[in-house]
C-alpha cells in the first residue's frame, strides 16, 4: 500500500465526508486545548518573536481545520496583550498528504481572515496562511523557521505498512496477520514488534526533521490514538479495528469478498503508549518531553444525545452509526483501494450493526496521547 497516495480523509461536505463526521477529532482539540495554549504562552513569555512560524501537521480539512488555526491567533494575541508586546508577524503553515481537501480549506479563508480583522483590530501583525503538502516524516520547512509545532490525531498514522507484513507471500497465500486489518489478540509476536519498529521509526524520523525546523527552545503539542496499557492488543488501543475485520469477515463469508483480501490488508497505524512515546523521544535527542497526559474519549466523540432515546437499544443503533460514519470518514480511501469502492456501503452498514451490538454490552473508549515537547538548546 503506498500509504502517502491512498490515505486521505473523505473530501467534500457530503454525509460520509470527513467535514460532517470529525466529532471524535475536534473533541480531542478541545481537550488538548489547554496544552497548546500553555506551549504557545511559554515561547511568548521567553520572547516574542517578530516573525512567527507555527505550522499545523496533518490539518486535514472541514471545520476543525481553521478552528486550530483561529485558536492559535486568539492565543497569541491574548498573549501579547498581557505581556504588553508588540503583535508579531504570524507564518501560519497547514500541512497534510498531498490528496488532502486543501480546497475545502482555501474556500473559508475569507471568512477567517475577516473574524481576524474584526475581533483583533489594526493593531494585530499582519498572517498569512500557506499550505505545505508532503508526508511529516520527512523535511517540509526551511531550518529554524518554525517557534510552535502542533499535530492532533495524526501521528499514529504510519509512513508505511511494517515491511514484513505488506503483502505477504502472495504465490502461496500465506499471510502473518490472518483476518484482521491490526493488531489483534490473535496476531502473532512478529506482528506486534513490526508495528512497533515502524512506529519507532517514523516518530524518531518525525522528531529530527522537526528539530532541524523548530528554533532553539520552540515547542511543540502533539496528540496521538494510544493507549494506557502496555499491552498493544488492548481493547482500548484496536478493537474498533477487530470489529471491522469482523465485518469484512461476514462478507467473505457469503462470498461477497476473497478472504485473502482481509488477510493481505494491514492497517497503516499504531497507537503507542506513554513509555514507547518517551523511549523514542529520548532516543532520537532533539527534543525534551515536558509532559505526557491521557485522556478518554467516547467512540461517537459524545455526538450522539443519549436522552434522546429510550432504550439501550435504539442508543446503541444510534452510537453504531455515528462511530461508522466515523471511521468511514477516516479509512474508505484505503479500503475502497484495496476491497474496491463497491462493497463500502455494505460493509459500513455490517459495521455500524456490529458496533451497536458491541457498545450495548461494553463501554470502551478512545485513548489520546497528548504530549508537550521543547527544542533544545
Amino acid at each position: 500500500m503506498e500509504v502517502a497516495r491512498v490515505l486521505h480523509m473523505n473530501k467534500g461536505s457530503g454525509d460520509t465526508s470527513y467535514a460532517q463526521n470529525s466529532t471524535v477529532q475536534s473533541k480531542i482539540l478541545s481537550i488538548a486545548k489547554p496544552l497548546m495554549d500553555e506551549g504557545i504562552l511559554k515561547i511568548l513569555k521567553k520572547s516574542i518573536p517578530e516573525s512567527m512560524g507555527i505550522a499545523d501537521l496533518g490539518c486535514s480539512a472541514g471545520p476543525n481545520s481553521l478552528a486550530v488555526i483561529m485558536e492559535i491567533v486568539d492565543v497569541i494575541h491574548a498573549g501579547c496583550r498581557s505581556l504588553d508586546g508588540s503583535f508579531p508577524e504570524l507564518r501560519l503553515f497547514l500541512n497534510d498528504l498531498f490528496n488532502n481537501d486543501f480546497n475545502n480549506i482555501f474556500a473559508s479563508l475569507p471568512t477567517f481572515y475577516n473574524q481576524i480583522r474584526k475581533d483583533k483590530g489594526p493593531g494585530f501583525g499582519p498572517c498569512y496562511i500557506a499550505a505545505v503538502p508532503g508526508s511529516f516524516y520527512g523535511r517540509l520547512f526551511p531550518t529554524n523557521s518554525l517557534h510552535f509545532i502542533h499535530s492532533s490525531s495524526s501521528l499514529h498514522w504510519l509512513s508505511q505498512v511494517p515491511k514484513s507484513l505488506d503483502g505477504g507471500d502472495r504465490e502461496r497465500g500465506l499471510y502473518i496477520n490472518k483476518g484482521k486489518l491490526y493488531l489483534s489478540k490473535s496476531s502473532p509476536q512478529c506482528v506486534l514488534d513490526a508495528y512497533l519498529n515502524q512506529f519507532e521509526e517514523d516518530f524518531s524520523l518525525f522528531l529530527s526533521s522537526r528539530g532541524e525546523e523548530v528554533v532553539s527552545e520552540g515547542r511543540m503539542v502533539l496528540s496521538f490514538m494510544g493507549r494506557t496499557s502496555s499491552d498493544p492488543t488492548t481493547e482500548e488501543s484496536c478493537y474498533q479495528w477487530e470489529l471491522l475485520a469482523t465485518a469484512l469477515m461476514t462478507m467473505v463469508s457469503e462470498g461477497l469478498i476473497e478472504e485473502e483480501k482481509v488477510d493481505s490488508f494491514n492497517a497503516p497505524y499504531f497507537a503507542p503508549c506513554p513509555e514507547e512515546l518517551k523511549s523514542v523521544v529520548e532516543k532520537e535527542g532533539s527534543f525534551v518531553l515536558e509532559s505526557v497526559e491521557s485522556f478518554a474519549v467516547d467512540w461517537d466523540g459524545g455526538a450522539v444525545d443519549y436522552q434522546q432515546y429510550t432504550t439501550v437499544a435504539e442508543l446503541s443503533r444510534a452510537r453504531g452509526q455515528r462511530v461508522a460514519k466515523n471511521i468511514r470518514a477516516v479509512v474508505e480511501s484505503m479500503l475502497g483501494s484495496h476491497f474496491g469502492t463497491h462493497i463500502l456501503d455494505d460493509l459500513f452498514r455490517r459495521y455500524q450493526d456490529i458496533v451497536a451490538d458491541y457498545l450495548s454490552n461494553a463501554s470502551t473508549k478512545y485513548i489520546n496521547l497528548v504530549i508537550s515537547l521543547r527544542k533544545k538548546d
